[in-house]
């Protein structure tokens, strides 16, 4: 026993965490496979990034000083998820006193939210681009074989482009759910003479195609991008890609057109399809396409039920952290519909622009749409509201 005269020896304070509201957070997120995830949130007018306030999301017209971090465990545990909101300076105190394959995973991701995305097929994503549909088929969802004809497919791509379309997506398959395959060799037959017809005339067109032998055929005769809804699935498509130099969509798809709507699952919609685009994104890169030459689309109606489609539009600023342009493409689909009052596809206008302006109002450069002189008006109204 000491002597009674000795002092007691102070208690050493526990060091205060600089992750603040986070110091508690997630104490799992330092196991094996565990994989973290950045969505800004709260964006302010880009103006907010010269005053010091927050940093710029990918280069367009908001910025974020705070996003939602996710945690998840690597697929092996008990479906672990969770969830916080914090200032950004939080979670990368965070990010650094959990592990540093933490912080790494944090510091990548927030430099692809803040760097300013290149020219895409040769168009400034200084403003959200429209993609305007002219499906040369007998049988999509929407049109439902008015475009067939060559010279139909002209005369609506024209007139696209007088409405205000940057881009024209040329396709010459159907891939609405229950869709059968069609041949390359007719997809070409129906696309070509289109593709041709408005590259001579120097619009930007794009190819809507999941066959390397289409994909190939078109770049030469004058389509500047290539849109896959297979996301390269083709073990050609990306060999031909690299080589040509073209611009791609690479879009998520659970399942194939003909089954995709059965019974589509995820364990999270949101995070899964991020999860399928990374790694879609590194095998382009490795394969010499950097992610400037790619625009991510996660696949709305592709696989997904009308709530996956709707947590994947919430999250829609995550995709950023991909590093690539984000394009949507949601216009007439069926989860409009379902959540309204049944109607058919050329009366779900007002659906379309709603989701479509929300997912700008997150950052997205690029949507695919089929009411081009309407989507162009919103975009105006919202330019207005948005200024840079």
């Amino acid at each position: 026993m000491p002597p009674l005269s000795a002092k007691p020896i102070p208690k050493t304070a526990a060091p205060k965490s600089a992750a603040g509201s986070l110091a508690g957070f997630c104490p799992w997120a330092a196991e094996d496979g565990v994989r973290v995830y950045l969505r800004p949130v709260g964006l302010m007018p880009v103006a907010a990034w010269a005053k010091g306030a927050a940093v710029p999301l990918a280069g367009g017209r908001f910025a974020f000083s705070a996003a939602e971090l996710i945690v998840r465990d690597g697929g092996n545990g008990a479906g672990r998820i969770d969830r916080a909101f914090a200032p950004l300076s939080e979670i990368l105190a965070w990010g650094w006193e959990r592990s540093r394959a933490a912080a790494e995973a944090l510091d990548r991701q927030l430099g692809a939210l803040t760097r300013a995305r290149a020219p895409f097929g040769g168009l400034a994503l200084d403003r959200p681009r429209i993609m305007g549909i002219v499906n040369v088929t007998p049988d999509s969802f929407s049109d439902g074989g008015a475009f067939l004809d060559p010279a139909a497919a002209i005369a609506h791509g024209e007139a696209l482009l007088a409405a205000g379309a940057d881009i024209l997506d040329i396709g010459g398959e159907s891939t609405r759910p229950g869709a059968a395959p069609v041949p390359p060799e007719e997809e070409e037959a129906r696309v070509l003479p289109v593709i041709r017809h408005f590259a001579a005339k120097g619009a930007v067109v794009s190819v809507d195609t999941r066959h390397a032998r289409v994909m190939a055929s078109a770049a030469a005769a004058g389509a500047r991008i290539v849109n896959d809804i297979a996301g390269l699935g083709d073990p050609d498509a990306l060999p031909v890609v690299a080589r040509s130099g073209t611009p791609v969509v690479v879009m998520h798809m659970q399942g194939e057109p003909g089954t995709m709507q059965a019974a589509p699952s995820y364990r999270d919609a949101a995070l899964d399809v991020f999860d399928w685009l990374e790694e879609r994104v590194a095998r382009c890169a490795a394969a010499g396409v950097p992610p400037e030459r790619i625009a991510a689309d996660p696949g709305i109606g592709f696989g997904k039920t009308v709530e996956h489609n709707l947590e994947i539009l919430r999250h829609t600023a995550l995709y950023h952290a991909l590093g690539c342009a984000v394009l949507i493409g949601l216009s007439r689909k069926t989860f409009i519909a379902r959540l309204s009052r049944g109607e058919p596809p050329g009366e779900r206008l007002a659906g379309s622009l709603a989701a479509g302006l929300e997912t700008l109002n997150q950052g997205a450069q690029i949507l695919r749409v089929h009411d081009v002189a309407e989507t162009a008006q919103a975009r105006a109204l919202w330019e207005g509201l948005h200024p840079l």
